[in-house]
């Protein structure tokens, strides 16, 4: 079966297109037909605002408009569309939400913190070897709005929180230079400190820290040097605390502009990386060991929940009316 997936953050919108089947342990199994990704920065301003611009769903409305031609081109039989922490923010969201089932005729579900906690854990513990995660396990996703941490293991999720901090947040709230200043990054650290010391997560416990989505992966290839991003070689890499200490650094040292030349990074992402990466240095503080980088999360968990559902209809036996 074939099923299609959309998350759509605060800063991008992402397309997983999926075939799925039954492994010989009677797990799903994915392969991957068609993934994608638009920098849209649909929360441009909703931090100050409380609402979305109208250019940021300008934006979003053409990338989905394109999500819909690849969905339609791949004959996707299911599709879902899970929009977070900027959708939750705005007080214009009926517009969004009226845009996305027009293109798509689905709706954008505004899922809860612990579905997202749960979709989020299992898609990144679903594509790394086994071999390389013992219990108990944390899953960081740092996005534009808010940085979901989730701890859990084989036996499910311990904890899940979502904090109101994320690289576009942060970058809205505080920087007034490029690059930031000290002061800037100092105060920006001071809220991430307070709520991380409140998180309700021992984050010392931990044995496996798994670090998903944009801010993760593009510091392994920032770290990695690469000069074209290649998910082949992020996968599975790892950053040491010491060296997440050091990009951050590095990152904050830097102009956007100065970013994009030097790095493989993205230009939508490249005024917000610093922010991102000093949010992964606090959380290392704390954690204090690697950190492990999935290129499957959120999306991957919801094409597998999608599969899951057909597989049991599938199953279910026919029953005869009357």
């Amino acid at each position: 079966m074939r099923v299609a997936a959309i998350d759509c953050g605060t800063n991008s919108i992402r397309l997983l297109i999926a075939d799925g089947s039954v492994g010989g342990s009677g797990e799903v199994e994915l392969q991957e037909v068609a993934r994608e990704l638009e920098i849209v920065r649909l929360g441009q301003g909703v931090d100050a605002t409380g609402a979305f611009h109208p250019e940021a769903l300008q934006r979003t409305f053409a990338a989905v408009d394109s999500y819909a031609e690849l969905i339609k081109k791949h004959a996707c039989e299911g599709v879902r569309f899970v929009a977070t922490s900027a959708a939750r923010d705005a007080a214009n969201s009926a517009e969004f939400f009226d845009g996305i089932a027009d293109r798509l005729g689905v709706p954008a579900e505004v899922i809860t913190g612990a579905e997202e906690a749960e979709l989020s854990f299992r898609g990144a513990v679903h594509g790394l070897p086994s071999d390389q995660i013992t219990d108990p396990v944390l899953v960081m996703d740092i996005g534009g709005g808010s940085t979901e941490l989730v701890l859990g293991g084989t036996t499910g999720i311990a904890r899940a929180v979502s904090l109101d901090i994320g690289s576009v947040r942060l970058t809205e709230r505080f920087a007034r230079h490029d690059p930031p200043t000290p002061d800037e990054l100092s105060a920006a650290a001071h809220l991430v400190d307070e709520l991380l010391d409140g998180c309700g997560i021992d984050l010392t416990s931990v044995t496996t820290w798994i670090g998903v989505a944009g801010t993760a992966t593009s510091l392994s290839a920032i770290h990695q040097g690469l000069r074209s991003y290649d998910r082949a070689l992020v996968h599975a890499s790892r950053l040491t605390r010491a060296r997440l200490g050091e990009l951050a650094t590095e990152l904050a040292g830097r102009t956007s502009a100065e970013r994009v030349e030097t790095y493989a990074l993205h230009p939508g992402r490249a005024d917000v990386i610093p922010f991102g990466a000093l949010i992964a240095d606090r959380v290392a503080e704390r954690v204090g060991i690697d950190l492990l980088i999935s290129e499957t999360d959120i999306l991957d968990g919801i094409v597998l929940g999608l599969l899951d559902m057909a597989l049991v209809e599938m199953r279910q036996p026919d029953t005869l009316e009357g």
